[in-house]
C-alpha cells in the first residue's frame, strides 16, 4: 500500500518508515459555517481531501505506479477563527498556532521524517501555515510544503463558478459537503440576502490588496455567497478534482526532493 495512519503504527514502524516517507498532516478549524453547515466543516472537507488523495496513490500503486510512501498524521481539528467569534468559533491566536504547528513539525524531525507536507482546509490558517513551513526548513534538514486544497490546479471547471473559490459556506463548500457528508447538511440550504455594500474581504477593491472591515463577517451573516444551488453531484465532481490534485501535488513534491523512494509495495 502507498500509506500508512500514524495513530495505528508502533513506534518501531514509525521509525523505519520516517526517513523515506514523506509525513502528512492535514490542518483545518472549528468555526461557524452560515445555518446550514457544521463548525467542522473545513476539519472535514481536509480529511475528505486528503483520503480520497490517498486512495488515487494506491490506486495508482496497485497498477504497477511507484508511490513515495505517505505517513498520515491525525488531523489537527482547531485553526485561527477570531473573525468567526461572533456567532460561534474554537480558536488558536495566530502566534499559538504557529506554536503548535512548529512543535509538531519539530516533533517529526525528531523522530526522523525529512519530508513534511501540510494540507490545509481553512483560509485564515493559510499564512500561518505557510511560515511555519518556511521556519521549519529553516532549523531543521528536511524539506516541508504547504497547500491549502483549493489552490492546487484547477479549482473550479467553469468561469460561472470560478469566482465563488473557496468561498465560505456559499456554493462550494456546501457543494462539497454534500458529496462528502450529506447528512451533515442543513436543508433546504437558504439563500443568502444580498447585502450592500459587498464584503471587502471577499471582493477586495483592487486586485492584490488584502483589505478587512470591522464587524464584516457578522454583517453579511457569515457566508460569501448563496449556497441554494449547491449541488452534490457538482460537488462530488469538484471533490474528486481536489483529491487528484492533492495526489498529482504529492507525486511532484516526492520527484522534486531528489529521492528514490516507495515501490508501491508499501
Amino acid at each position: 500500500m502507498s500509506h500508512r495512519y500514524l495513530t495505528e503504527t508502533t513506534w518501531r514502524e514509525t521509525r523505519e518508515a520516517a526517513p523515506d516517507a514523506i509525513a502528512l498532516l492535514p490542518i483545518g478549524s472549528q468555526e461557524q459555517h452560515a445555518a446550514h453547515l457544521p463548525l467542522g466543516t473545513d476539519t472535514l472537507l481536509a480529511e475528505a481531501v486528503t483520503e480520497r488523495a490517498l486512495a488515487h496513490l494506491a490506486g495508482r500503486a496497485a497498477d504497477g505506479e511507484r508511490v513515495p510512501h505517505v505517513v498520515r498524521l491525525p488531523t489537527l481539528p482547531y485553526g485561527h477563527s477570531p473573525h468567526h467569534l461572533f456567532a460561534a468559533a474554537l480558536t488558536l491566536s495566530a502566534h499559538t498556532l504557529g506554536l503548535v504547528l512548529d512543535e509538531i513539525l519539530d516533533s517529526l524531525a525528531a523522530t526522523g521524517h525529512r519530508r513534511v507536507l501540510v494540507v490545509n482546509g481553512h483560509g485564515g490558517n493559510d499564512e500561518i501555515m505557510r511560515l511555519a513551513v518556511k521556519r521549519f526548513a529553516l532549523r531543521a534538514e528536511v524539506t516541508a510544503a504547504a497547500c491549502s486544497y483549493w489552490s492546487l490546479g484547477e479549482a473550479a471547471a467553469d468561469a460561472e463558478h470560478a469566482a465563488l473559490v473557496p468561498g465560505h459556506a456559499g456554493w462550494y463548500e456546501t457543494s462539497l459537503m454534500l458529496a462528502a457528508h450529506p447528512g451533515l447538511v442543513r436543508t433546504p440550504v437558504p439563500a443568502r440576502e444580498p447585502v450592500d455594500p459587498p464584503p471587502l474581504f471577499d471582493r477586495p477593491p483592487y486586485p492584490g490588496l488584502t483589505t478587512e472591515r470591522h464587524g464584516e463577517w457578522e454583517r453579511v451573516g457569515g457566508s460569501t455567497d448563496d449556497a441554494s444551488g449547491a449541488q452534490a453531484e457538482r460537488g462530488a465532481a469538484l471533490l474528486d478534482a481536489r483529491a487528484r490534485a492533492l495526489a498529482g501535488a504529492v507525486l511532484a513534491f516526492d520527484r522534486a526532493t531528489g529521492t528514490e523512494t516507495g515501490d508501491g509495495t508499501g
